[in-house]
């Protein structure tokens, strides 16, 4: 006869640090359902806490206010975008995953509530330096994990890596914007997906006409960063 396992108990502690990790959770999701259909400036904190069935005590206890809100909401935004693409950076062929992983970071960037969380709302809500801050650390810096495959391939040219990575994210930022405000994003995205090809085309290493990317280690090289 088997022996029943009893569940375990929760200690004081454990129960409310696991009461308010639900509540911080339950605030982000309706924020970020909110701040992405309605905007930061149509949402307002006591229909957020409305939805989520907490208290505003229970609010400001996880959040410093509105701002510090949208901030986490932002954040966690880019950081399922990030998720996403580095799961195509992460391709064994770097100049397959270098390519699909921009791509990709463009077409992410096209869902209405990213568009106007991450590419409206973040610069007018929270200012360039800390969207520069979070990009950077979401886009640039695995941009450059990619960057840095590729260049130890002898796919691309040994350059400093950190310019390179916020150079690239800088044309990526630039192309979500431009397909996002086309009044045919179709024909849009089509023309940014071919000139980011070409952008990278022209890190290449260049090539014989029978050569492919499979080459080796530029001798004496060193990847900066």
């Amino acid at each position: 006869m088997s022996r029943s396992v009893k569940p375990k108990t929760l200690s004081g502690a454990e129960a409310r640090a696991a009461q308010g990790a639900a509540t911080r959770a339950a605030l982000l999701g309706v924020a970020h359902e909110l701040f992405g259909k309605s905007g930061y400036q149509e949402t307002s904190l006591d229909e957020i806490v409305s939805r989520a069935r907490v208290t505003k005590g229970a609010l400001y206890h996880h959040f410093r206010g509105k701002d510090d809100l949208f901030a986490a909401v932002y954040e966690q935004v880019q950081k399922e975008v990030s998720d996403k693409v580095v799961a195509e950076f992460l391709r064994p062929d770097p100049w397959e995953a270098l390519q699909v992983g921009c791509e990709l970071w463009i077409e992410s960037h096209l869902d209405p509530m990213v568009q106007r969380i991450a590419m409206r709302d973040a610069r007018a809500v929270l200012g360039w330096e800390a969207v520069r801050e979070v990009e950077a650390r979401y886009g640039a810096v695995p941009l450059r994990g990619v960057l840095r495959r590729a260049i130890r391939k002898g796919l691309i040219e040994p350059v400093p890596l950190r310019p390179l990575g916020l150079m690239v994210m800088g044309a990526l930022t630039e192309a979500c914007f431009y397909v996002g405000d086309s009044d045919d994003r179709d024909v849009a995205f089509g023309e940014v997906r071919d000139l980011v090809a070409r952008l990278l085309a022209g890190l290449a290493v260049n090539r014989g006409s029978g050569d492919d990317f499979e080459t080796a280690p530029v001798e004496g090289s060193s990847v900066s960063e």
